[in-house]
C-alpha cells in the first residue's frame, strides 16, 4: 500500500493560533520598544521593517513544511510534525535595545534629522542581520562543539541582563506614565501567568490584561480622564513589499560592523538552541537532520536581512506542545503566509497602532522575569554567581544609554556656545568669564564626567561582555583554571580593539594608536583618560589571567584543596 502523509489535521488550528501569535507579539514587541523606548518614526517601522522581516518567518516556515513532508516520505511516517519557527524573542529585544535604539539616537544626535537618523538605523539593522546569517551558516556546522565550550550560564546570563533591565525595570516606567491602565494590566498579568491563578471563566491571562488595559485606555480616554491620551490615527496602513536595499549591503562592512559584537552572541544563541530543539524533536519521534534545520533558519536571517529585516528567526522550542496538540505540516504553512501576508498588508501594524504602550508594558515585565528566572533554571545551580555576574553589563548599558540622552546635548551646547564666544566681539575679560562658564567641566562634576567614562565603556559591547564574564565566573566555580584565564586573554583582546568597552559613543571599533586620528575626523570630543582605556582595561585582563594562574600554581588549588570538584553532568 502506498504511504499517504496526513499533512493536515485539526490539531493544526490549535497549533497555527500558538504560532501565529508568538510571532505577531515579537514584531509588537520589536515595533513597542523602538517607539516607547527610544522615540523611533513609526512610519519606518511600518513601511521598511516590518515586511522584510515577516518575510524571513515566510520563507522560514514554508521551509521547514517542506522538510516535513520530506521527513514523512523518507520515514513512511503519517505523524510527522513540522518542525515551528518563529521570530526568536531574545535577539529581537536585543536588536531593539542593542543595535536599532542606540544607533538610532546616535545618528540623530550627530545632526541628521529624525527620518534620516531612522533610515541611516534601518541600513544598520539589516547589515547586522546579514552578519548573523553569515555567523549561523558558518556555525552551524560546529555548533555542538560550541555548546560544549561555552557554559550556560554565560548565554543565558547575557538574556537575563536583557529581560531584567531592558524589559522588566524600563516597561514599568511606561506602566507608571499612565497608572491607571499599566497598573491594572499588571495586576492581571501578576494574578495569571506570576501567581498562576485561573483568569474568571479560563480566559487566557495575558490576552485579558491587553484587551483590558486597552479597554480602560480607550474609556478613560475618550471620556478626558487621561492627561496622556493619543487616538490612533489608522493612517499609513498600505501595501509594503519587502525589497532589498543597496544602502543595507553598503552597511555590512560600515555602520553594522560596530555590532558584531551584539551578532555573534545572538547567532550563537539560536544554533545552540535550534541543536536542542532538533534533538527534542527527534527524541519524540520526528529525526530531522539538525543541519537541515539550522542552515533554513540561517538563510531565512540572511533574505529578511537583505530585504529589510531586523530580526532573526529561529526554530522554537515548543515542538513537543505542537505534537501533542495533534499538529502536522498545514499550522507552519498557515502561520508562514499569514505572518509574511500579515506584515506586508499592515495587519502587524494595526496591531501596534491600537495597543497603548501602557497595556503592553506589563507583558513585556512578565516576559523580562520569564527570561531572568529560566537563565536560573536551566543553569547548575553552582553557577548562580556566575549568572548573577553576566546580567551586571546590561545594567551598565542601561545607564549609560539614559545618561547619554542628557550629557551628549549639554555637551554639544557647551562646544557651540563656546565656538559663538571665540567668534564673537566684544570686552575680553567678559567674554572669557562667559567661556569658563560654558565648558563641560564646569557645568558637571569632573566626577560625574569621569565616572560617565567608565561607565560608557563597560556599557558598550555589554552582551559579549557578559557572556566573558559569566564564563569566567563559571569556569572558576568548574575549577577550570585554564579556561578561565583564556577567557581572560580573549578578553584583552577584544577590549584593545573597542569589540568590547568600546570608548567611542557609538561603540565604534578602532586601532588604539590612531584613535586620536579617527576621532578627529568623526568629530569626536574625548577626555584623555578615554585614550588610555583600551591599553588599561588590556593589559588589566592580562594582568588578572596571570594571577588567577600564579595562585593556582602556587597555591593549595593545583593539590585539590579548596571548593568541591564540579559535579560532572
Amino acid at each position: 500500500m502506498k504511504h499517504r502523509y496526513q499533512w493536515a489535521a485539526p490539531g493544526d488550528l490549535n497549533a497555527f493560533f500558538a504560532l501565529f501569535l508568538d510571532n505577531i507579539v515579537n514584531l509588537v514587541l520589536l515595533a513597542g520598544i523602538l517607539q516607547f523606548g527610544f522615540g523611533f518614526p513609526k512610519d519606518v517601522i511600518d513601511t521598511y521593517m516590518i515586511p522584510g522581516t515577516a518575510l524571513g518567518v515566510m520563507f522560514g516556515d514554508i521551509v521547514y513544511t517542506w522538510l516535513a513532508f520530506r521527513l514523512a516520505k523518507r520515514t513512511s511516517r503519517s505523524d510527522v510534525t513540522a518542525m515551528p519557527l518563529g521570530l526568536d524573542t531574545p535577539s529581537t529585544i536585543g536588536m531593539a535595545v542593542a543595535v536599532l535604539g542606540p544607533a538610532f539616537l546616535t545618528f540623530k544626535y550627530s545632526g541628521m534629522d529624525e527620518h534620516q537618523a531612522a533610515m541611516t538605523t534601518w541600513y544598520v539593522g539589516m547589515g547586522t542581520m546579514i552578519w548573523m546569517g553569515l555567523i549561523k551558516v558558518g556555525t552551524s556546522f560546529i555548533g555542538s562543539a560550541l555548546q560544549r565550550i561555552i557554559p550556560a550560564a554565560a548565554l543565558l546570563g547575557s538574556l537575563a541582563g536583557i529581560g531584567l533591565v531592558w524589559l522588566s525595570a524600563d516597561a514599568l516606567i511606561h506602566i507608571y506614565e499612565v497608572p491607571f491602565v499599566g497598573l491594572l494590566a499588571l495586576g492581571i498579568i501578576l494574578f495569571t501567568l506570576i501567581a498562576g491563578f485561573e483568569f474568571p471563566f479560563k480566559l487566557p491571562g495575558a490576552a485579558m490584561a491587553v484587551l483590558l488595559g486597552c479597554a480602560a485606555y480607550y474609556i478613560l480616554g475618550l471620556s478626558g480622564a487621561l492627561s496622556e491620551f493619543h487616538k490612533p490615527s489608522f493612517a499609513g496602513f498600505s501595501f509594503s513589499p519587502p525589497v532589498p536595499s543597496t544602502e543595507g549591503y553598503a552597511a555590512l562592512f560600515h555602520g553594522a560592523l560596530v555590532f558584531l559584537p551584539v551578532a555573534i552572541p545572538f547567532g550563537l544563541m539560536t544554533i545552540v538552541g535550534g541543536i536542542n530543539v532538533t534533538e527534542g524533536a527527534r527524541l519524540i519521534g520526528d529525526d530531522y537532520r539538525t543541519r537541515d534545520i539550522l542552515l533554513t533558519e540561517a538563510f531565512a536571517t540572511i533574505l529578511a536581512g537583505s530585504c529589510g529585516g531586523v530580526s532573526q528567526s529561529t526554530p522554537y522550542i515548543g515542538h513537543s506542545a505542537y505534537k501533542k496538540m495533534g499538529a502536522r505540516a498545514a499550522y507552519t504553512l498557515a502561520t508562514g503566509i499569514a505572518v509574511g501576508l500579515g506584515g506586508m498588508f499592515g495587519l502587524v501594524q494595526l496591531i501596534v497602532e491600537l495597543i497603548p504602550k501602557a497595556a503592553v508594558a506589563p507583558l513585556l515585565v512578565y516576559i523580562g522575569f520569564e527570561i531572568t528566572t529560566l537563565a536560573f533554571r536551566m543553569t547548575p545551580a553552582r553557577h548562580a554567581m556566575a549568572v548573577a555576574f553576566a546580567i551586571v553589563p546590561s545594567i551598565l548599558n542601561y545607564g549609560y544609554i539614559k545618561i547619554k540622552l542628557l550629557y551628549q546635548p549639554v555637551e554639544r551646547i557647551s562646544q557651540d556656545v563656546i565656538g559663538m564666544l571665540t567668534t564673537a566681539s566684544g570686552s575680553a575679560p567678559v567674554s572669557q568669564a562667559l567661556e569658563a562658564a560654558a565648558k563641560l567641566q564646569t557645568i558637571i562634576p569632573g566626577i560625574v564626567a569621569a565616572e560617565y567614562v567608565i561607565i560608557g565603556a563597560l556599557g558598550q559591547g555589554f552582551i559579549l561582555t557578559a557572556m566573558i564574564w559569566g564564563a569566567c565566573a563559571a569556569f572558576l566555580i568548574d575549577r577550570r583554571i585554564f579556561s578561565a584565564a583564556i577567557t581572560l586573554a580573549i578578553a584583552a583582546l577584544f577590549s584593545f580593539f573597542g569589540l568590547i568597552h568600546s570608548v567611542f559613543p557609538n561603540g565604534d571599533l578602532y586601532i588604539p594608536w590612531s584613535m586620536r586620528e579617527t576621532a578627529l575626523n568623526q568629530k569626536l570630543h574625548l577626555s584623555e583618560r578615554a585614550f588610555t582605556i583600551p591599553y588599561e582595561f588590556s593589559l588589566a585582563y592580562i594582568f588578572a589571567a596571570l594571577a588567577l594562574l600564579a595562585m593556582y600554581f602556587f597555591g593549595s588549588a593545583r593539590h585539590g584543596k579548596g571548593p568541591v570538584e564540579a559535579q560532572k553532568h
